[in-house]
């Protein structure tokens, strides 16, 4: 992880190197705490498609999962329902 402290963001081709070289998010401290964080944007749109990712494989177990209780049905069984439903 790298950090910085708050002054050396006056030196922003520095800073904007760093974020482009380590390609991960480097971390501001103000007064030795931390205060905010900075990227490239390819590190952004990284992180953004990992967590859309990560939604997306959350969705998929909820899926599973509901199918392992039995709340779903195939889809063979879904159009025989609604056949029967309205006479078709």
């Amino acid at each position: 992880m790298q950090m910085i402290p708050v002054k050396e963001l006056k030196d922003t081709a520095k800073v904007s190197r760093l974020c482009h070289e380590t390609g991960e998010p480097v971390h501001v401290t103000k007064n030795g705490c931390p205060d905010m964080v900075i990227m490239s944007t390819e590190t952004h749109e990284s992180l953004a498609k990992a967590a859309e990712t990560g939604r997306i494989v959350s969705l998929v177990q909820e899926g599973i999962s509901a199918v392992e209780r039995g709340e779903c049905q195939d889809a063979f069984g879904a159009v025989a329902a609604l056949r029967s439903k309205y006479g078709l």
